[in-house]
């Protein structure tokens, strides 16, 4: 192996995509103990990053921006990293670290900006790839020669996140005697299991032994208030006044996560609870490329063998998933 002392991993991208790029941190941390990780990440996600056993830096995306070319640059100069992994191209990220001067600069060489920035380029595709997104970034450390995982299995050990401990405010959200189970009704992007079938699951759950706690932004609040049995004795709508800090204790604090493949469903599974993800099966949103990650993990679908999912037709068979497949998962 070739791992150099100091090494940034560039993930600026979305909740979901930092916490499965943990696993690139911690493999790498496996293979080279001693090597210095450090990210540059969206500012909203260095919450989740704080959590990160593998990182000892956390530089954001949005820090660098406001600062300007020049100070960008300046900054990554003074970090004296050895090298920065692309693992999510960015272009003004990898102009900057090849004018920081950054010894080993690698990336994807399917992104043409990398062919004036980056001085080790690897050969792969993520479009139409049967591997899993954290197999797929840690592809990007073949230069270091680091082995490839065989399966997500093997990175479920090499997370490396630690649940903030609940304030009082999110315990006072929980009930005692009975299983607390957030419900994660709607997504940014992608194919949402719908919010019927979320309204039928929270009917069909015994309100004398779980509690149902929903979750969401301002904006998807407004969406599904009109659409779930909110005012049901079993339920909770925390929608819109949880910021990241909030939501990552409430998370931890509970027994089960239930959503579609969004954000919040990939720190389920990094907290270690029963984390149950709904997909599709159309490319490049199905689970072999984006399940959860965690001990307690689970990834439905209604038909593997989904002809027009695998033809890359706009599909409802999510929809299709019955509650009774989750409740049954819950009750496992």
């Amino acid at each position: 192996m070739n791992v150099p002392g100091t090494v940034i991993l560039s993930r600026p991208d979305a909740l979901g995509d930092a916490v499965v790029t943990m696993t690139t941190a911690g493999w790498l941390k496996k293979h080279a103990p001693s090597t210095r990780v450090m990210v540059i990440a969206k500012e909203y996600t260095r919450a989740v990053w704080e959590r990160c056993a593998h990182v000892e830096r956390i530089i954001t995306l949005d820090e660098l921006a406001r600062a300007g070319d020049r100070m960008a640059v300046l900054e990554l100069d003074t970090i004296g990293a050895n090298a920065i992994v692309h693992v999510f191209p960015h272009r003004s990220v990898a102009r900057w670290a090849k004018t920081a001067g950054i010894p080993r600069r690698i990336g994807t060489s399917h992104r043409w900006w990398h062919w004036l920035t980056c001085n080790e380029r690897v050969d792969f595709s993520r479009k139409g790839s049967d591997l899993h997104e954290a197999q797929l970034n840690i592809k990007l450390l073949e230069p270091f020669g680091l082995p490839m995982p065989g399966s997500i299995l093997e990175l479920v050990p090499h997370i490396g996140y630690t649940c903030p401990e609940p304030t009082p405010e999110i315990r006072a959200l929980l009930r005692p005697g009975v299983k607390n189970v957030v419900l994660h009704p709607l997504l940014a992007s992608g194919v949402g299991w719908g919010l019927a079938n979320f309204a039928a699951l929270m009917n069909a759950l015994d309100p004398s032994r779980y509690h149902c706690l929903i979750t969401g932004t301002p904006e998807e609040a407004a969406r599904y208030r009109d659409h779930l049995p909110l005012d049901a004795p079993h339920v909770t709508d925390t929608g819109g006044r949880l910021d990241m800090s909030g939501l990552m204790r409430l998370i931890g604090a509970c027994d089960a996560f239930v959503s579609a493949s969004t954000g919040p469903l990939h720190l389920a599974a990094a907290s270690g609870i029963r984390s149950i993800g709904l997909f599709s099966m159309r490319r490049p949103i199905l689970p072999a490329r984006w399940a959860p990650i965690g001990r307690d993990a689970h990834a439905l679908v209604h038909d593997p063998r989904c002809v027009k999912c695998a033809n890359g037709a706009a599909c409802d068979c999510i929809q299709r998933i019955s509650p009774q497949r989750v409740i049954d998962l819950l009750e496992r």
